[in-house]
Parts: structure tokens; C-alpha cells; sequence
């Protein structure tokens, strides 16, 4: 056998002739040479024969340094017998987390390792995939679509419909300003909660149809406003459609885009309801609004909630109507009306596992918006 010099580790490879038989295959011994070795001799002689037939592999070399047995294994090996030296020695495969999870009884460790504390990802995760979002997590396990958007949304719809209702006390030109926000976030909110982001022309299309819808009112004035409303719709729904058509996206894509836009777009110019109806009415049913949704976020069964919600737009209503020199009865039936709307679009806003930005969108804006065409009709009729 030979032997290399030189400094760091230096492994002997003997290799098994063929004309020995072993236990399975071709078998190499690596040892590396320790620091503490003396000088190689000048030459060794390589052995007069091989060994025998039969006879056993040499003894494993004592090593303190990590040494590598090389031994392929193939289909046709027979089982080892008791004089091979791998005989009883077995390497154990390395545990899967299904048995980790069964040997440490609780589920297997992700990135964390199982302190506490520490986010345990699963296998979307540790093998290259797109993390599952809490929406998909929350569809895969069965749980309801519904998510309420919470304390804090509803906070900020209270603050606008107060915003709302003061501009409406100022005049139609004191309303445009918290109008125009509102028309902006409905659109936005509405493509995102439909999944669609970024959108950034169907927002733009969308907030564009509703501040033509207000500059549409504001040049004829409320006694054509059904004119100005139901014409700027219809443009924009036309608009929208040569838009489409002339998309180079996939059928379905154009689908989901044309509904998504039209919708948005409707829901942005029924939001000028507010300018177009009276005065008065537009202060009462802001109001009522402001009032309904909070009640409605509160941590309350669902009914009771829902009994509150309404009960609290009649009695804003009836107090707005205190403020405005309108009738108690006829002022509560408007707020009541407008917290029914105003309930729906906060129902909707609700609905699909939305996210935190949904929330702080159209869980703000749509009790609002969709309350519009209530506070121009009822309006009408009542005050």
C-alpha cells in the first residue's frame, strides 16, 4: 500500500481486489493521517497477494478524527452474515417530522424548533411554496366567510358620516369635500375586496364615474338629480365596456374585471345620492349611519347587535331631525331606513375572509355609499 505526504488529513485508500470475495460490493477504507504521525517512509512495498478467499476485511483503524466508510449497497446484496464487520452496526434514517411529532408528542417543530413563542411554519413553507395566507387557512379549514370588520373601521365610519353630515349643514359645496373621500375609498375597497390588487385603472375609472356624478349635480341641481345620477351611470357602464373589450387579458380575467368595474363604478356614483338629496335629509341619514355601525361592532350576540344597530339610527335619526326642524316620527323612519342600508353594506363588507385592508376600506365606506340611495328616497318622501 501507499502513502501520500503532506500536511492536514490525508486518507489511505485500499481498495479490495477483485478477486476477493465480500460481503456486498466494493468497500473503501479512508483514514485520515493524524498531525502527530511521523514522516512517510521512503517506500513501502505493496503485498506479496491478496488475502485469501473468505477471509475477513482488517480490523476498522482506531481514528479521533471523523472517518468515512464508503460502502454501496446494491438490490442483490444479500444480508450481511455474522463475520461481516457492518453486521448489527445499523445507521438510523433520519426522523420525518411525522415521527418527530410521535416521538415528541405534540406536532413537529417548523423554524421555531418548538419553543414557545416561536412561529412553527408547516410545509408550504419549509418546502419552497407560497405561505398559506389566513384566508386560505380559514377557507381549507371550513370556518365561516364572515369576518366583522371590528371597533376601529367602524370608528372611522362614524367619523365620516359626522363629516358627511356637517358638510351637508354647510351647503352642497361644504359636502363635496368628505363626498369626494368617500366616493375614493369605495372604489378602492370594492376591487380589493373582490381580490383584485393592484387595480389601479378600475379604482381610477370607478372614482372618476362618481366625481362626474357630483360635478353632474352640481351644475343642474337637485330637482334633475335622477337624470344626472342614472346618465352618468349608463356612460360609465359603456365606458367601461369598450374598455374590455379592448383588454388583451383572458376571457375570465375580462369577466372578472368588467363585473368588478362596473360594480365599483355603480357604487361610486349612488354615493352622490348624498349630494343629491335635501338638506336636511342628508345631515339625518349621515347621522343615522354614524350611529348604526359602531353599535353594530360591538362584541354583542349577533342579534342583539343587529336589534342595537337599528335602534340607534332611529334615535340619531329622531335627533337629527331635533337639529333640523324636522318632525321626530318622519326623521327616525329615515334614519331607520338608512341604517338598514347601512347595515348591508357593512354586512357585505364582511363577507369572503377579507383582509385588514378590506376592513379599513369598504368596511369604512360602504355602510355609507350604500346608504345613499335611501337618504334621496326616503328623503323625498318623508321630509
Amino acid at each position: 500500500m501507499g502513502q501520500d505526504a503532506g500536511s492536514g488529513d490525508t486518507a489511505l485508500l485500499r481498495p479490495v481486489p477483485h478477486g476477493a470475495q465480500t460481503t456486498g460490493g466494493e468497500t473503501a477504507l479512508l483514514r485520515p493521517v493524524r498531525d502527530q504521525d511521523g514522516p512517510p517512509a521512503a517506500a513501502t512495498p505493496a503485498p506479496a497477494a491478496p488475502p485469501a478467499a473468505g477471509a475477513p476485511l482488517p480490523p476498522e483503524v482506531p481514528y479521533d478524527r471523523p472517518t468515512a466508510m464508503l460502502r454501496p449497497v446494491t438490490d442483490e446484496e444479500p444480508p450481511p452474515g455474522p463475520g461481516d464487520p457492518a453486521a448489527g452496526r445499523t445507521v438510523p434514517a433520519p426522523a420525518g417530522p411525522a415521527e418527530a411529532a410521535a416521538e415528541g408528542g405534540g406536532p413537529a417543530a417548523g423554524p421555531g424548533f418548538g419553543v414557545p413563542g416561536e412561529p412553527a411554519y408547516g410545509a408550504p413553507t419549509t418546502s419552497g411554496e407560497v405561505r398559506l395566507t389566513d384566508a386560505q387557512r380559514a377557507r381549507a379549514e371550513g370556518r365561516s366567510p364572515v369576518i366583522e370588520p371590528g371597533v376601529q373601521p367602524a370608528a372611522l365610519t362614524a367619523v365620516l358620516g359626522v363629516l358627511l353630515a356637517g358638510g351637508a349643514a354647510l351647503g352642497p359645496y361644504g359636502l363635496l369635500l368628505p363626498l369626494v373621500l368617500l366616493q375614493a375609498v369605495t372604489a378602492a375597497g370594492w376591487f380589493r375586496l373582490n381580490g383584485m390588487w393592484p387595480a389601479r385603472q378600475g379604482i381610477a375609472l370607478a372614482f372618476a364615474g362618481g366625481v362626474t356624478a357630483d360635478a353632474a349635480l352640481l351644475a343642474t341641481g337637485r330637482e334633475h338629480a335622477p337624470a344626472a345620477i342614472i346618465g352618468t351611470l349608463g356612460v360609465w357602464v359603456l365606458l367601461v365596456l369598450v374598455l374590455q373589450l379592448r383588454s388583451h387579458a383572458g376571457a375570465d380575467e375580462r369577466q372578472y374585471g368588467l363585473m368588478a368595474t362596473v360594480a365599483s363604478s355603480a357604487l361610486a356614483v349612488l354615493a352622490a345620492g348624498h349630494l343629491a338629496a335635501a338638506q336636511d335629509a342628508a345631515v339625518i341619514g349621515a347621522l343615522a349611519v354614524a350611529a348604526a355601525v359602531p353599535v353594530r361592532a360591538l362584541p354583542l350576540p349577533g342579534p342583539v347587535s343587529l336589534a342595537g344597530g337599528l335602534l340607534a339610527a332611529a334615535g340619531a335619526g329622531a335627533a337629527g331631525g331635533l337639529l333640523t326642524g324636522v318632525q321626530p316620527l318622519p326623521a327616525a323612519l329615515l334614519g331607520a331606513g338608512a341604517g338598514v342600508c347601512a347595515l348591508i353594506g357593512h354586512r357585505v363588507a364582511s363577507y369572503d375572509y377579507p383582509s385588514r385592508f378590506v376592513h379599513m376600506t369598504a368596511g369604512v365606506a360602504l355602510p355609507l355609499a350604500a346608504a345613499a340611495p335611501a337618504v334621496y328616497l326616503l328623503g323625498r318622501a318623508l321630509v
